[in-house]
Parts: C-alpha cells; structure tokens; sequence
C-alpha cells in the first residue's frame, strides 16, 4: 500500500490542562479553565495535523500501553491515518504526559527519564516496506538503533525526510532534507555557542535545509549551498494565542506537507510558521487541527500587507 507520509517515533496521550489566568505562583492557586486527555507526542500531532491537511499516513514508534491504547485507536479510526503498526505492551499503562498551559507558556509534566532508563526498550522495530512505500518520512530523534534504522532506509532509498532536535554532528542531522532546531534544544545542548555559531556548524554537516526556530523571534534558516551559507531570517505571524501546545510539533508537520508539494526553502519556511500559528489559536489543537484553508488565508493575509 502506498502512503504520502511514514511517521516514526512519540506517539501518547496528552493531559492538556488550560489556566483561566497566568501560570501561578509557587504556593498560590490556579484556576483550570478546560481539559482534556487526547493523542498528543511528536509524531501523533504530526499525524493529526497531516491528516487534517488530507494526507494518507502511517505511523510507528512507541508501545502502547493499556491506557493509552483504547483511546488512540479510537482517535485516528476515521481519520486517513493508519494505526496498524502500534503495539499493544499489557505489562504497562502506556506513556502519557501532563501539560499546563496559560497564554504564553507550556509547563510539561511527565516519566520519560523513567521511560528511557529502565532498560525496556518499548517502541517497534521500523518496517522497511513501510518506509519504502512513502513519499516523504518524518523521524523523532528518541529511539537509538530504531531510528537509525529508519534513516538508513531513507537514505538507501532516496526518500526525503524531516527530523528535528538531533545535534549538528549526528548521522541524523547528515543526511535530512530539513532539520528543525528548537529554541528549548539550543538552549540545553548548546548553552556556550551563539546562534550564528551553531547555525554555521549546523549548515556545514548537511545538504539538507536546516530551520531555528526561536519561538516569538525571527526563524533562521538556510543551508551551505545558499546565500553562501548565510542564514535568512523570517518574522513569525502575530497571531492571538490561545495555546503553544503542539507548536513546534505542527511546525514539523507543515514541513512534511511542504516537501511533499514540492515547494522551495523559503515557502517551506512561510507554510510550516503558519502551520504553527494556526495551531497557537486553539485549544486543544487535536480537535480543531490546522486546515489548508486557515494556512493558506492566514499566509494570504500577511502578504497582502507587503
């Protein structure tokens, strides 16, 4: 069966909760105005914000647990987005993580640490056939042999891909189509470099398109054979923000669709910040994922002011 887009990697349920206020103060109180308990991870929002956009997927990665399982088979049925490949672990509850969020800010709760370090490797073995029979593949960076596995066949196979987070000298990063850096990433793995330092080094151990994304600053983005390595810059859209959740998970998604129309660096660019800025107006993003038409005024609207 072909597929536009193969998805590897964080697939779990989100326990969203959002603040009627500001995030509170230690020892002061916050009141909760909404919440919800739906599929959320790298990959599964990609999923659903691809799906949103019409896109026939498949995805891999993470077991599910006896909790988490139930209720993302029941998401994704009648959705163009096929489940078949999870795997059902009885002896765990599945992996969920525990999101407060007000206005401005995202404040994650979760066992991933526990996850990564009982020695349980609980996520699947890639198919290749899989792989082989999609246009274009997203990989998350979190699962070691796994992912490289799914690299490889990409690589193997010409098949263009889109990661993000992974460090500059990484296999990963090497042989991407495009690489999305977030602002949370630098800041912990790079405290010590400039940006424009960690940019050159990034754009210097690929051919692919490499994008920071500095949450309300400019993205940078750009590759080796461009502009003679210089980076460009573009302003994020001013939008009303409800939530950040699933942002840059969004962000991924509006790059996988636009290589998949085979757009060009800075239309890459311009889709992906406005796949993002769609999903900052809602909440909670799962249920009310960008759509082609909302991308598409939204990017219309900006440019009518230039």
């Amino acid at each position: 069966m072909k597929y536009d887009v193969y998805l590897y990697g964080m697939i779990l349920i989100t326990n969203s909760f959002l603040l009627k206020g500001a995030y509170p103060e230690p020892d002061t109180y916050g009141e909760i105005k909404k919440r919800y308990s739906l599929p959320g991870g790298e990959t599964g929002t990609a999923a659903t914000v691809l799906s949103s956009y019409g896109c026939k997927i498949i995805m891999d990665g993470t077991y599910m647990g006896n909790h988490t399982y139930p209720k993302i088979i029941d998401f994704y049925k009648n959705k163009s987005v096929d489940t078949s490949r999870l795997y059902l672990d009885q002896s765990f509850d599945g992996l969920e993580d525990y999101v407060i969020i007000d206005k401005n800010t995202r404040t994650p709760f979760g066992t991933f640490g526990e996850y990564y370090s009982d020695g349980l490797k609980r996520w699947n073995e890639p198919l290749e056939n899989d792989i082989i029979n999609s246009t274009v593949v997203g990989i998350d960076p979190w699962f070691e042999d796994m992912t490289m596995k799914v690299v490889h066949t990409c690589k193997n196979n010409n098949i263009p891909y889109v990661t993000i987070d992974c460090s500059y000298d990484s296999e990963l990063h090497k042989n991407c189509t495009v690489n999305v850096i977030s602002n949370e990433f630098i800041s912990s793995q790079y405290p010590n470099l400039s940006r424009d330092e960690l940019f050159h080094k990034y754009i210097e151990n690929t051919k692919g398109l490499v994008i920071f994304t500095l949450g309300a600053k400019d993205i940078q983005y750009g590759r080796k054979s461009v502009n003679d390595g210089q980076p460009k810059h573009f302003k994020p859209y001013s939008i009303d923000v409800v939530s950040t959740l699933g942002a840059g998970d969004s962000f991924k998604a509006g790059c996988i669709y636009a290589i998949l129309q085979n757009m060009n660096d800075d239309e890459i660019v311009r889709f992906a910040a406005a796949t993002a800025a769609c999903a900052c107006t809602v909440f909670p993003l799962p249920q009310n994922p960008p759509t082609l038409e909302k991308v598409n005024n939204l990017i219309k609207k900006i440019e009518s002011h230039y």
